[in-house]
């Protein structure tokens, strides 16, 4: 089995190191999980949430460990915090919903009233969840925790990016059996997530849309369902009339989030001519007013980047819009400290869409802004792209910004405010649009029915003549 290294954002060093499984493991494990997927889901609802809320209770118990592993993992403390008590959310909240989305319908025949039938949801026996590293904890669990409320068994395969947290969170799911039984980690690379896609039911991706295509393809050669969730390049559309206070503190907040490191990042922003230089001194002054958190991981609010080679990204993208034209006010160059590396908030005027920073994914602390002339121009701009996960609009009304929003092609856009789908994960469905994604919403309760697959029982209680049954005439 080969060993991989993984690599400290903060020092640059590799001082985590571990063995990738092979095919033949993952297959045992799929296997185990898939037998013991059975009694999860026949043991009923009941039994799933009394397990999963006594492991919320062991996550609790063990919060620190889980939260300076990530920590390692990442670079960054408080947000490390934030994905710990997104389990027990996530929990509490698809458990709350789950009898009434989970319940099974009933109806009659339209054509025959004495035709009944009741549809069942049957759940995939194993989730294989593939998750990256931006958000180590988070993204392993959003799939396959409501995977788990509707009866699955779940194999997760978190990036070889970020292994640390792995062996606290499987502590705490050790300490309860019945979970421990359908619920796996497994470490390793990209042969490790092929082999697993090949003994799964259903598979589950989040990261880049090159790696997207490829385990779409897997699952189809598998002839298994994959949901994809890919990349994004959000745009900021800002009208006259917008509070330019509010749209600057939303989009920088956007941008520097995770140092950027967020597939719903604001990563570049439209604002109309007349109001474009104002809104560009307010982005400058916020963005100056951020700190690093070097050398102290509790201070400041940009974190170093997980993965050193999107800082190579990032640069290149820089140079290459810096050569075309663009200037950049602020920020705009690698800090290396201790081997690990940094971008202060960075902000570019004089950008266009010949320049890779206005069209591809950047993922780093970048605000590139560029005017407009219409609403029209604007919808035009912000929909020239490959990408639709979401994006925002900042307006004088809300009916405004919203009528604007209609015409943007993403799957969720803010009004006044930034990632505001975030805040109805549990409540409202949203979808990928383009090339940012593929299969249902995994947002809204309605999301955990994905995993499973609509079985319909149909009752004919009188005689076979009810069914139309073939005459004399047709039959000769």
């Amino acid at each position: 089995m080969p060993t991989i290294n993984a690599r400290n954002p903060r020092t640059g060093e590799c001082d985590y190191t571990f063995e990738a499984l092979d095919a033949d493991s993952i297959a045992s494990i799929c296997r185990e999980v898939r037998d013991a997927q059975q009694h999860w889901w026949s043991a009923g609802f009941d039994y799933r949430q009394r397990a999963l809320s006594r492991w919320a209770d062991e996550v609790r118990k063990r919060q620190d460990d889980i939260v300076n592993a990530l920590a390692q993992d990442t670079g960054r403390r408080a947000i490390s915090h934030e994905e710990v008590g997104v389990i027990a959310h996530l929990i509490e909240g698809y458990c709350a919903v789950a009898p009434e989305v989970l319940a099974a319908p009933e109806g009659r025949s339209s054509s025959n009233a004495e035709i009944s039938f009741e549809n069942q949801y049957v759940p995939y026996p194993v989730v294989g969840v593939i998750s990256p590293w931006n958000f180590p904890l988070v993204l392993s669990l959003l799939d396959a925790i409501p995977a788990l409320v509707a009866g699955c068994g779940a194999v997760i395969k978190p990036s070889e990016v970020t292994p640390r947290f792995i062996d606290p969170l499987m502590q705490s799911i050790e300490a309860v059996p019945e979970l421990a039984a359908v619920l796996r980690y497994v470490k390793g690379g990209g042969d490790t997530g092929r082999a697993m896609i090949d003994q799964v039911d259903a598979v589950v991706f989040t990261g880049s849309i090159e790696t997207g295509i490829k385990v779409a393809q897997a699952a189809a050669g598998n002839l298994i369902p994959a949901f994809l969730e890919l990349g994004g390049k959000d745009p900021a559309v800002v009208l006259n009339g917008a509070d330019l206070d509010r749209a600057a503190t939303a989009i920088l907040r956007s941008a520097i989030y995770n140092a950027g490191q967020v597939c719903y990042a604001i990563e570049r922003v439209y604002v109309d001519r007349s109001v474009h230089d104002e809104l560009v001194a307010k982005l400058v002054e916020g963005a100056q007013s951020l700190s690093l958190n070097y050398p102290d991981i509790r201070k400041g609010q940009v974190g170093p980047f997980i993965f050193a080679k999107q800082a190579d990204i990032i640069e290149s993208q820089l140079e290459e819009a810096r050569a075309k034209g663009a200037t950049v006010l602020t920020g705009g160059v690698l800090e290396r400290h201790e081997g690990g590396v940094w971008l202060p908030p960075t902000v570019v005027t004089q950008v266009n869409h010949d320049m890779r920073l206005m069209t591809e994914e950047t993922f780093g602390p970048v605000v590139p802004v560029m005017a407009f002339d219409s609403e029209e121009q604007a919808v035009a701009l912000a929909n020239d792209t490959r990408y639709g996960l979401s994006g925002a609009v900042f307006a004088e009304s809300i009916t405004q910004g919203a009528e604007l929003a209609r015409r943007i092609d993403a799957g969720g856009i803010s009004i006044n405010d930034t990632e505001l789908p975030r805040t109805i994960s549990l409540d409202g469905e949203k979808m990928a649009f383009k090339k940012s994604g593929m299969g249902g919403s995994r947002y809204g309760a309605r999301s955990m029915l994905r995993y499973t697959r609509k079985k319909a029982i149909i009752k004919n209680p009188g005689s076979i003549n009810a069914l139309d049954a073939l005459s004399e005439q047709q039959v000769t």
